[in-house]
């Protein structure tokens, strides 16, 4: 259901109800932010109304800060007066299940005092509007009003107390706290922000992606407007490792489904709040980058080397420098300076704004998406800045002659003065705290300026009953009939048999036990077997009812794993990882969400530490790429025939050689649709 939130978010008149102690923080935050409209106190004894019916209007927004039984007749009482929509503060609802069993009665209960008004919360902090003077939020917070800037979501209020905090001259627009999400999600917020021209990118702190749909929406607004969505991703759930016989489900898992929802969104993914705060503030003075190629210029060589060691953890690089830039940089730096990407260009300049401009231009005039000057700045209470000054100028200088973006990053945080951070943003030029946070600033803006078609549709994972696993033999006939390449192979019942179904397949053969998950930990595989005797010896080992006789593969290059998992969460989760019996040991894997197509699959294979080796490494024949895809395809195919029904498909080994990718094992995990 589609709601208006734009009187919730952008009002302009506010009731606040509940005691002296928390709405007192409300109305002082709203009048110290300059919220222009009135701000209405209600209170039976203490507040400037005594009840919601003696207000003048209905207010567009309602602040509920009482206890969660009052609050349900609180919001009942607002959606009956007409208002926009009510900020929940109370717990103990659905979040508070484990201290508080009636928690979802509660919920329940509030969510039909509600109805169609606009609900935020419970158990959230409200908002702070910094573009129209709104403050519902009943604590200190530490932002000021601003024209422009960046929006902030956070599950988290304590989180969102912290962020407003800042000193790092990031101008934040909105910052708002979505609480248990009982009725307005984070992602819905979210395209309500995304609407307001002011806001220039967005920021988001989840810990629960909630339901998909309403992702799938906020990633196509954010595309239609051009503005970038960043993101950090907390928590990591049981829910999709459940399925723990497979190699594909301790290599998935929620973690992983939801980097790859969030990428099949368009939406960045950083790993702290600090490189948070940094992208944020880097798209709003910059937008995404047009490539991952930096330029990197300081006055010490071991700046230098910090950036350049810094950008072995991120997808940023430094391009050697060519003919044209070195030769501009000679004239100006002279014969006694190694020239090199990162630059050291000597202290000898230092404080000639002019030669520092010639320098930094000339470096700027290759193939670059943005230029990061090194300059840390000293403290005010001790020191003078006054011959930073020139690096400013230069930066600024470069900008404008280059039409190239401009950073300057300070190598530790706190010599980013607040101060210099904003002037250098109204100059244009974005101010970076700390190395290693602004390569991942970078890294993360040059992700979101890659060209990306529309983002898909997620394939719904359902949820399976009644989950069984099929044999393998099942498990291979119900794939070859989706187009997957498995081996000629013949189930023996008993082992007097196996000997004539050896002859008629021909050799080498593969022998497997049935009914085994981990069949080569249990002693229940043998291997190029080259003839009868070997194949009843091995037999007679196993020990088992039942056997598979397969076709051994010969000229495999390498093994890979293809796995499909059910992400609860975020859909089906696509495992592509270097297969055999020490996946998890090499821990070389890439995830997709499905559907997927050729392309994604061949770029996620080149992202593997074994891509040389499909490729062909020093020589060596390559991999068909295409066959592999081909390959992968006929699972996502199969998995989209029974959504709903698959819990997961694995396929390790697939023997990937120069003409085949054959399924030498397969497991099927599958239920009954969920109706």
């Amino acid at each position: 259901m589609s709601r208006d939130l734009s009187r919730v978010l952008r009002p302009r008149s506010i009731a606040v109800i509940g005691g002296r102690a928390i709405c007192s923080y409300v109305m002082q935050n709203c009048a110290r932010i300059g919220f222009a409209g009135p701000v209405w106190h209600v209170h039976p004894t203490r507040g400037e109304f005594a009840s919601i019916a003696e207000l003048p209007e209905a207010p567009d927004v309602g602040f509920v800060g009482v206890n969660r039984r009052a609050s349900i007749d609180i919001v009942a009482e607002l959606r009956d007066r007409g208002a926009g929509g009510a900020v929940a503060y109370a717990s103990g609802f659905s979040e508070a299940m484990a201290e508080s069993p009636d928690g979802a009665d509660f919920q329940a209960r509030l969510l039909d005092a509600a109805g169609d008004m606009v609900l935020v919360g419970p158990n959230c902090y409200g908002y702070l509007n910094y573009l129209d003077g709104a403050g519902l939020w009943p604590d200190q917070q530490g932002g000021i009003r601003v024209d422009r800037g960046v929006a902030i979501i956070t599950q988290s209020s304590n989180i969102a107390i912290n962020l407003s905090m800042q000193k790092r001259g990031l101008p934040l627009a909105y910052l708002v706290t979505a609480g248990n999400q009982a009725q307005t999600g984070l992602a819905e917020i979210g395209v309500e922000l995304l609407k307001d021209p002011r806001v220039t990118a967005l920021g988001l702190h989840i810990e629960g992606i909630g339901e998909i749909g309403a992702f799938e929406t906020l990633g196509q607004v954010s595309r239609g407007l051009g503005k970038p969505v960043v993101a950090i991703k907390t928590g990591v759930s049981d829910q999709a490792r459940a399925a723990t016989v497979s190699h594909t489900a301790s290599l998935a898992g929620s973690a992983a489904g939801a980097r790859a929802f969030l990428a099949r969104l368009g939406i960045a993914q950083v790993t702290s709040l600090e490189e948070l705060l940094e992208t944020l503030k880097l798209l709003h003075v910059c937008g995404p980058l047009r490539s991952n190629r930096i330029a990197s210029m300081s006055c010490s060589g071991g700046e230098a080397g910090l950036m350049a060691d810094a950008a072995l953890s991120h997808r940023v690089t430094f391009p050697a420098l060519d003919n044209v830039q070195i030769s501009a940089l000679r004239n100006v730096l002279g014969d006694h300076v190694a020239l090199a990407n990162p630059l050291d260009y000597n202290t000898y300049i230092w404080g000639d704004a002019d030669a520092m401009a010639q320098a930094f231009s000339a470096l700027m005039s290759g193939d670059l998406a943005i230029g990061a000057v090194v300059a840390d700045f000293p403290r005010a209470d001790r020191c003078s800045s006054a011959d930073w000054e020139p690096v400013i100028a230069a930066a600024a200088a470069t900008g404008k002659s280059s039409g190239k973006p401009m950073a300057i990053i300070a190598s530790l945080p706190e010599n980013m003065p607040e101060k210099t951070a904003k002037r250098l943003i109204d100059l244009g030029i974005a101010p970076l705290n700390g190395i290693r946070d602004a390569l991942g600033a970078l890294d993360a803006a040059a992700w979101l300026g890659e060209i990306r078609s529309g983002s898909r549709p997620v394939l719904r994972p359902g949820t399976p009953q009644r989950v069984v696993t099929l044999t393998e033999a099942q498990g291979k006939a119900a794939l070859a009939g989706f187009g997957l390449d498995v081996p000629r192979a013949q189930r023996v019942r008993g082992s007097a048999t196996l000997a004539a179904a050896a002859e008629r397949l021909g050799y080498p053969l593969a022998l497997k036990g049935e009914g085994i998950e981990h069949k080569t930990e249990a002693g229940a595989v043998a291997i190029n077997l080259k003839d009868a005797s070997q194949v009843i010896e091995y037999a007679a080992k196993m020990k088992q009812e039942s056997f598979l006789l397969e076709e051994m593969i010969t000229g495999g290059i390498v093994e890979l794993l293809v796995g499909v998992v059910r992400d609860p969460a975020h859909g089906y989760v696509l495992t592509l990882a270097a297969g055999g019996t020490g996946v998890e040991i090499l821990q070389d894997s890439t995830n997709l969400l499905l559907p997927t197509t050729s392309d994604e699959i061949s770029k996620a294979l080149n992202d593997l530490r074994l891509a040389p080796l499909l490729a062909g490494y020093r020589g060596a024949c390559p991999v068909s790429i295409d066959k592999i895809s081909a390959a992968v395809l006929a699972v996502q195919n199969y998995v989209a025939a029974h959504a709903g029904r698959i819990e997961e498909v694995e396929i390790n080994p697939l023997i990937c050689t120069a003409t085949r990718a054959v399924a030498a094992d397969v497991l099927i995990r599958i239920g009954e649709a969920d109706d």
